[in-house]
């Protein structure tokens, strides 16, 4: 873990109430898919944990959305302002599971950590599937982007106002892939679990007090005994998880 200050570099409004926020400093640790950020918000007394979304030399990507006062806050900062950030946190995907053909699974606030990840499997060849699940229409982002990457993509939205109507699991029917990698709310990854047939990753969604496992705050019991998100996760193996 590293205490950095960023500063903002750019921000837009990708989606309903979803903003890309770009972010210039020191990003040493930051490339490995899965990993999150820690934010700090000035005013508030707890930090703000984002998933990467993408990580260049210098740069640095994150999605998110507002839901609260805190990053009402955040969606107003503007070129040039600092923030803090606690980095190197979360332990990301394995990639040297993937295989040939890797399913990348993404719900809501789910999807940026799978953009970098299929980055990085692209980049090694390997012919990536993307399902991204939303709300609505108006809640879709980073549709493109992702076939930018040579990843065949398949949106869901759940009142099926673009692409498969239905969550995540109906476009996964009929899909063959050699390992798969998640991300979303709870219920999703349940259901993701229960429908998959092959062996996978599961990035778990938590609130989280410290971010680096000094509070207990998020700690979840697997078949290998009690680990907490922010610091053994968020991402298990479909193996280890309980139910």
């Amino acid at each position: 873990m590293k205490k950095s200050v960023f500063t903002v570099a750019a921000q837009r409004l990708l989606a309903d109430n979803t903003y890309e926020l770009t972010l210039c400093g020191d990003t040493e640790g930051l490339d490995v898919p899965g990993r999150f950020v820690n934010i700090r918000i000035d005013g508030f007394y707890l930090r703000r944990p984002i998933s990467v979304c993408d990580c260049r030399p210098g740069y640095l990507t994150l999605i998110y959305k507002v839901v609260g006062a805190g990053t009402e806050k955040l969606s107003r900062m503007e070129e040039g302002e600092a923030l803090e950030l606690l980095t190197g946190l979360g332990n990301g995907y394995d990639l040297s599971r993937s295989g040939s053909e890797p399913l990348l699974i993404g719900g809501g606030a789910g999807v940026p950590p799978m953009y970098l990840l299929a980055r990085k499997l692209t980049e090694q060849g390997k012919h990536v599937t993307a399902i991204l699940g939303f709300n609505t229409a108006g809640e879709v982002f980073y549709e493109e982007a992702f076939r930018e990457l040579g990843a065949c993509v398949i949106v869901a939205t759940a009142d099926g106002s673009r692409g498969v109507k239905g969550f995540v699991t109906d476009a996964m029917d009929g899909l063959a892939c050699t390992y798969f990698y998640t991300c979303g709310p709870g219920p999703m990854l349940k259901a993701v679990y229960d429908r998959s047939v092959t062996d996978g990753q599961f990035s778990f969604e938590e609130r989280m007090g410290c971010g680096f496992g000094a509070c207990v705050g998020c700690t979840c019991r697997t078949k290998y005994g009690n680990k907490r998100i922010c610091r053994d996760g968020p991402v298990l193996t479909k193996e280890e998880i309980v139910w």
